[in-house]
């Protein structure tokens, strides 16, 4: 076996181990855990562990020279990871002691941490976020020259080191505490079931509830997706783990490429919204807000809810307009796999009951282990085990870089005051008005949130676009969440949309036009947060008659929109009715009451007209299930 491999591999096991060990048994203090986690996965990244990789079109001898400057290259920033953690880790006591009075050495140590971060930020998730982050820099200390509410007083390259490293302001703030605290061990659990068969029993258990319905290997892959996407905490990361067996399960049922890879970053996308886990979404912003994780929650259910019913009837229309038959995969394994379910439950039940998540993140690993290795069926070999270790690694360098990076941007917003003067600034722009600044802050929300994991996303935009909306009046979770879904939403917006090109590289599908049609089939994602700053009915906030009218004006309206967005029911429909049809859904989506009532009159007289087929598509659903069959 390769050095490198021994290597990888044995500090991947020691950080799974020191990992569990923090959750279950003994917790560290904030400045020596975070420390420890990113200093060991910034080694794994400069060796090549969950970075990206440009390959050398010249000739072999100059490969070979910039192989080995790259390795050496590494091998110092490998170096600088551990010299910066391990200085914070061993010195952090006279560290915090010492903050306005440095000295040479605390600097040059928080100096090689800032750098470090950045350019492992460049490999992992790329130049997106580093951007953001130096131009961050830039402002701390270009305050006094700039004009208007930007301007403020300014600071030197010593005193932003010192509230960048060395307390918990920024490098070792809440984003890589969340990361260090919940990601890293979801992940592991996520690999470990996902290795043991898990992924394979979501989906056969996804296609057992809809796969006998139109579009049925679609729906599977949107539940599934849901699923593990909830858990994976990156939507590229479940659009490539989960896609590959779904995209070309949908593939074979007639979806055309575009619209199957489409499909599969939607609803990967969405699983970064759905409770319990919400991509560890849930528990940052808990932490972040000091809203309690169950409340943050049982918030995001029904939204999450009406994201995935706007989906199905995307597909299904999609589907009814192809005249594709149901479809259902052979599913006679799942008998053997079943027990991999207790982990879930394991989790679910102890977040219910009001357990940390990292207490858990702990059971729900050691659960999935023993039930992995208990039963023949799903027995992990040790080279099964180390992957799953090299792919839980592969996805916390991303995400540890990401948030590290993301500190480094509200460690400079909280020492300037910049999140209050974009605020200042929303508001101005917007003339007070709350629609306006809605809109404002959608746009610069998936703007800022394009080529970032959501959780990197969200920190960033907390920082800066949550306290305008909380200025006007929203409450704060209404706040925070909106924001939070437009992060996520990026993931499949053009012009960089992470999670619609990967799948597109796996349906062997046009990028763009996958990006396009996956705004299509996931719309309500854009519509859904609006609607719940206006009715927080939605979010569980009022009277139960009130929850229910909400939530059935919003069920009907998101099914409308998908239909219109599709433009087909039963049939196609003519551009006037598909007009009034959105014209209708969006009614049922507003606050006024009486204008929900005349939208859902639109909508009722568009599909009583148009919800029967006629007899060409009957015919042909009929021929297609006579091939199929």
């Amino acid at each position: 076996m390769r050095f490198s491999t021994v290597m990888t591999t044995s500090i991947a096991a020691a950080l799974a181990m020191y990992h569990l060990y923090a959750a279950g048994v003994s917790p560290f203090t904030a400045l020596v855990h975070r420390p420890v986690h990113l200093g060991l996965l910034a080694v794994l990244g400069f060796w090549g562990v969950g970075v990206r990789t440009l390959a050398i079109r010249d000739d072999s001898e100059k490969r070979e020279y910039q192989r080995l400057l790259g390795r050496a290259i590494a091998a110092v920033l490998a170096a600088a990871a551990l010299t910066a953690s391990g200085y914070m880790l061993f010195q952090h006591e006279d560290l915090v002691r010492r903050v306005g009075s440095a000295t040479v050495w605390d600097i040059a140590a928080g100096s090689a941490a800032i750098v470090v971060v950045l350019e492992l930020a460049r490999r992992t998730v790329g130049w997106g976020l580093v951007t953001v982050a130096v131009l961050a820099l830039g402002y701390g200390m270009a305050g006094p020259w700039l004009p208007g509410l930007l301007a403020h007083r300014g600071y030197g390259w010593v005193r932003i080191v010192e509230h960048l490293y060395l307390g918990t302001e920024g490098l070792w703030g809440v984003p890589l505490g969340v990361s260090a605290d919940f990601v890293f061990l979801f992940i592991l659990f996520g690999a470990v079931l996902d290795m043991a068969g898990g992924g394979d029993l979501l989906i056969g258990l996804a296609s057992r509830v809809a796969g006998r319905s139109k579009g049925g290997p679609a729906k599977t892959a949107a539940v599934a997706s849901a699923l593990m996407g909830s858990l994976s905490g990156s939507a590229v990361a479940n659009v490539v783990t989960t896609g590959s067996l779904t995209i070309p399960m949908m593939k074979r049922t007639g979806f055309t490429s575009s619209v199957a890879g489409a499909i599969e970053a939607a609803a990967s996308t969405g699983g970064q919204l759905m409770p319990p886990i919400m991509g560890a979404g849930a528990f940052i912003l808990a932490t972040w807000t000091n809203i309690p994780y169950g409340r943050v929650a049982l918030a995001a259910a029904i939204p999450a809810v009406m994201y995935y019913v706007a989906l199905f009837a995307a597909i299904h229309f999609q589907a009814a307009r192809k005249g594709l038959a149901p479809t259902v995969l052979n599913t006679d394994r799942l008998r053997d796999r079943l027990h991999l379910l207790l982990p879930l439950a394991v989790i679910v039940a102890l977040l219910a009951s009001g357990r940390s998540p990292m207490r858990a993140a702990f059971w729900g690993v050691a659960a999935a282990v023993i039930g992995a290795y208990l039963f023949p069926a799903t027995r992990l070999p040790w080279g099964k085990l180390s992957e799953a270790l090299h792919r839980t690694t592969s996805g916390a360098v991303q995400v540890a870089s990401a948030c590290a990076a993301a500190g480094i941007v509200v460690g400079v917003a909280s020492l300037t005051g910049i999140g209050l003067r974009m605020s200042e600034l929303i508001v101005s722009i917007s003339g007070g008005q709350l629609p306006v600044a809605l809109v404002l802050t959608a746009v610069g929300s998936i703007i800022l949130g394009m080529g970032l994991p959501t959780t990197a996303a969200y920190v960033v935009l907390a920082a800066l676009g949550a306290p305008a909306l909380v200025e006007l009046g929203v409450p704060l979770l209404p706040a925070h969440l909106f924001i939070f879904y437009f992060g996520a939403m990026s993931n499949i917006t053009p012009p960089v949309s992470l999670a619609a090109y990967a799948a597109a590289g796996i349906a062997g599908a046009p990028a763009m036009r996958t990006a396009l049609v996956a705004v299509v089939m996931a719309g309500t994602g854009f519509v859904i947060p609006f609607v719940f700053v206006y009715r927080p009915a939605l979010l569980l906030t009022g009277s139960i008659p009130s929850i229910l009218f909400d939530v059935s004006c919003t069920v009907v309206g998101v099914v409308a929109l998908s239909a219109g967005a599709v433009g087909f029911i039963g049939r196609r429909i003519p551009l006037l009715w598909r007009t009034i049809l959105l014209a209708g859904s969006v009614a049922l989506l507003l606050p006024p009451v009486p204008l929900r009532l005349v939208g859902l009159v639109g909508v009722a007289i568009v599909a009583a007209r148009f919800a029967a087929p006629n007899e060409g598509t009957t015919a042909q659903t009929i021929e297609q299930i006579k091939g199929t069959s």
